[in-house]
């Protein structure tokens, strides 16, 4: 794998230890840099490749001194076999039609982003979030990325309603997904799997191999939804590797 960096050096920071919002009483670091913006997507495509993950011009990853339960997570799509209930998903989804738009901050999306804070992570670091803040997320780049608007069929041709979004980089190997969000009161839908599931579909129509779901959290009841996508592969200190059961036992290194 061809790895690139600009020509010249970025420069690394260690944040100070904060409480981890994760796992109770743990603190966190995160070492980060920033983004270049002349070649910003070549070296973002580097740098997720080895564990790190994007936040606007800001590529991080852990840096915890005592802990390593942070472990990145891709799905290698051309061998993914869709389970039962995965082939349910995206069935019972069949009324939604999916709209591929630029990285611009609506005020539609950002509505739904709050309803979906305020219902599921009211507590979480986001859920302060201004219209500001999340324009800022959304187009304070200079990655290959774009937003997925999830809307439901409309029978007279106009804009059905926003069901979900999904902020996504386009990488040289693959589709990560940086940030997603739903309507918390549709729950039939399992809207959240459905938004993988689809981007599995999207990398292999577009031969790309890996979707790219960030860090699974061992011990994290609330990351745990992430490694029910199999096969999965983690980001070992021996590079990729698929995950086997002893990687989800508590402990496990």
């Amino acid at each position: 794998m061809t790895q690139h960096f600009p020509g010249r050096q970025l420069r690394f920071f260690l944040t100070a230890p904060s409480p981890c919002p994760y796992l109770p009483e743990r603190f966190e670091r995160k070492v980060f840099a920033h983004l270049p913006l002349s070649d910003g997507a070549a070296v973002n495509d580097s740098l997720t490749q080895v564990g790190f993950r994007r936040s606007q011009n800001i590529a991080y990853r852990p840096a915890c001194e005592a802990c390593a339960a942070c472990v990145s997570a891709r799905i290698p799509a051309n061998d993914y076999v869709f389970s039962r209930s995965e082939r349910k998903i995206l069935a019972r989804n069949e009324d939604i039609e999916r709209h591929l738009v630029e990285a611009e901050a609506t005020m539609e999306q950002f509505d739904l982003l709050r309803r979906y804070l305020t219902a599921r992570h009211a507590h979480g670091g986001m859920a302060e979030m201004t219209w500001p803040d999340y324009v800022a997320m959304v187009e304070d780049t200079a990655v290959r990325t774009h937003i997925i608007e999830y809307r439901v069929r409309s029978k007279d041709g106009g804009p059905g309603d926003l069901l979900a979004c999904a902020l996504v980089d386009l990488m040289s190997d693959g589709l990560s997904l940086v940030y997603s969000f739903y309507d918390p009161s549709v729950s039939r839908r399992s809207l959240g799997s459905y938004m993988i599931l689809d981007h599995v579909v999207q990398a292999c129509l577009t031969a790309l191999p890996y979707v790219y779901l960030g860090y699974w959290v061992r011990g994290s009841e609330k990351m745990d939804y992430k490694v029910r996508f199999q096969p999965i592969e983690l980001l070992k200190p021996d590079g990729w590797t698929l995950a086997s059961a002893r990687d989800f036992k508590t402990g496990s290194a």
